[in-house]
């Protein structure tokens, strides 16, 4: 053991004196590697750091949360102008099924909007505002969290109320450093009383907009204005399940009551779409995992120029060292001791291009946090494991010229270096 810590110390010192009498040349030769475990762990971390976020932002929701509406936003076999013609979920489906199904803990009408809309205070507007019209159920599917004031209550989301809650954000641009609870904004054209605001959440990467940009409206507010079919707008249904339901049987009931609701024959497909979040988290894993897969693809290519690089500077280092081998081995070094030495210093070098990557990555990761609204994270492993990378190259790139050292005969090792 003592043997080993004593090569590892000599590998170590004779690294440090190429870098010391070598610079640009070892420097040059460790770009390779540095470059590599740079783009690898600044993808893995960009996509962890992105992962942890959109997951976050889902966390609010149950992953077997259902969304029922006319239209899908995935892959369908269905022809698009078929599904074109399929009628909007309603109100009144809303509530049938909310009176009529088991095992579901809530349910909530809601319009996906597909249109901005600007919010008024006192001649201050906020543009481009994401619209949330929901029932008051919303609050207890989303788990939405307020900062001051309170969310609609059934008697007001039911009377179509002229009631909002702001997101953090609308509420710091349309008033600065005043509380806005009981004040009035103007939102289609009309004045809504604000009874209440958001908690700060950050930048979002889920299904919808951050609730920090976000407003809430009580959704028969806006079909008292537009009624059912405004092309704006899209009507979803969002099922809560009970915990532990069997989801496959509660997907079942809900497809038969609302096909007997409607009228369709048996035979007939579906006209709507039932889908689950935990289909949106699967197709996000699987856009993560390719994300990851193209930064090493991408990253092996520094990787393998890097490797070379470290061959290339062994190479040159066993030729001058050529004398001193020869002189170890005269003095009894046995070949696994030349070995191990020149294997240790490549394996030294590499990590320390390693480390440089590694530093690279975590001084960006902290810029990046500090501009944007968003947490970019260096994770431990992925720290361990562009270290364990480094070392894994250093040790392929070493095995070649340590092996070439460990062989040279003594006495033309000395004759050689003389």
């Amino acid at each position: 053991m003592l043997l080993y810590l004593r090569l590892l110390k000599e590998s170590f010192l004779f690294a440090m004196n190429a870098l010391r009498n070598n610079k640009l040349r070892t420097m040059l030769s460790l770009l390779g590697v540095t470059i590599g475990i740079f783009s690898i762990i600044a993808v893995l971390a960009a996509v962890d750091s992105l992962d942890k976020k959109i997951k976050g932002d889902l966390g609010t929701l149950d992953k077997n949360t259902m969304y029922l509406k006319s239209q899908s936003f995935g892959p369908s076999d269905i022809p698009r102008w078929k599904r074109d013609q399929f009628p909007e979920v309603n109100y009144e489906e809303f509530q049938y099924l909310k009176s009529n199904l088991n095992d579901v803990e809530n349910l909530c009408y809601q319009y996906f909007m597909f249109s901005r809309e600007g919010v008024k205070n006192d001649g201050i507007t906020v543009s481009s505002v994401n619209v949330v019209p929901v029932t008051y159920e919303f609050a207890d599917i989303q788990r939405m969290e307020i900062n001051n004031g309170r969310f609609f209550n059934e008697a007001e989301s039911n009377a179509a109320a002229g009631v909002i809650v702001l997101g953090y954000n609308i509420a710091e641009g349309l008033f600065d450093n005043v509380d806005p609870i009981g004040k009035s904004v103007r939102i289609y054209g009309q004045n809504v009383k604000v009874i209440g605001v958001t908690k700060k959440k950050g930048m979002s990467m889920g299904l919808e907009d951050s609730d920090d940009d976000s407003v809430f409206l009580p959704v028969n507010f806006l079909r008292r204005l537009y009624g059912d079919n405004s092309k704006n707008f899209l009507p979803v249904i969002v099922i809560k399940p009970e915990k532990d339901v069997d989801i496959d049987a509660l997907k079942g009931e809900i497809t038969q009551k609302l096909r007997a609701y409607r009228g369709v024959k048996q035979g007939e497909i579906n006209n709507f779409f039932l889908d689950i979040l935990s289909g949106f988290t699967d197709m996000i894993d699987s856009f993560i995992g390719t994300l990851k897969m193209g930064g090493w693809i991408i990253s092996g290519f520094s990787l393998l120029v890097g490797g070379f690089g470290i061959a290339n500077i062994m190479f040159v280092s066993v030729k001058e060292r050529t004398n001193l081998i020869g002189i170890q081995k005269s003095l009894g070094a046995k070949n696994k001791f030349i070995l191990f030495q020149f294997l240790f210093e490549a394996i030294i070098l590499c990590v320390i291009g390693g480390i440089i990557g590694l530093f690279l990555v975590w001084i960006i990761a902290m810029v990046l946090t500090d501009m944007l609204d968003f947490e970019f994270v260096l994770s431990v492993g992925n720290m361990l494991l562009g270290t364990s990378l480094a070392a894994v190259i250093g040790l392929i790139a070493g095995i070649l010229p340590a092996i070439s050292a460990s062989q040279l005969d003594p006495v033309e090792a000395i004759r050689t270096g003389m």
